[in-house]
């Protein structure tokens, strides 16, 4: 991964369409439909919301969003890595990346919302790496037993 960029990204790319497509059709065969909560594009390019991909060369490895939820936290969003780069260390460069971008805004917390099922077991591991605690639900979540809810205290 020593060639990996992490670049904004404007959302108008068919390789990141084709990625965020293959997120949100992935979520909606492991997750009930009411607990899915993967933004599709048009709702990733709210003024609200940082979108990054991560390329090797002119290949689309991963992507991840950070949303600003108030002046002091913002919310990690469509954290994904490509299938042929999974287990690459792809999503630790990108979450490094949004983990940065929350301090260098000053947040005081970085929160995400992931699956409570098996399939979300590497998601919610990476994050607990990274020091992420369990929480309840924030912004306009409610508690579902389908969703798990992450924090992590910017210092």
């Amino acid at each position: 991964m020593s060639r990996l960029q992490i670049r904004l990204d404007d959302l108008t790319g068919k390789k990141i369409a084709d990625l965020l497509q293959e997120h949100i059709e992935n979520m909606y065969e492991i997750t009930p439909p009411e607990s899915v909560h993967a933004l599709d594009l048009e709702a990733l390019r709210s003024p609200h919301i940082t979108f990054w991909t991560a390329w090797e060369a002119s290949e689309l490895l991963g992507c991840g969003a950070l949303k600003e939820l108030d002046s002091r936290s913002g919310e990690i969003k469509s954290m994904r890595t490509a299938k042929a780069h999974r287990r690459k260390g792809v999503a630790s460069k990108i979450l490094e990346h949004i983990i940065k971008e929350a301090e260098r805004r000053g947040y005081d917390h970085l929160n995400l919302e992931t699956g409570a099922i098996s399939e979300f077991a590497p998601a919610r591991a990476l994050y607990t790496r990274y020091g992420f605690k369990y929480r309840g639900p924030f912004a306009d979540y409610i508690d579902d037993p389908n969703s798990v809810f992450m924090t992590l205290a910017i210092l």
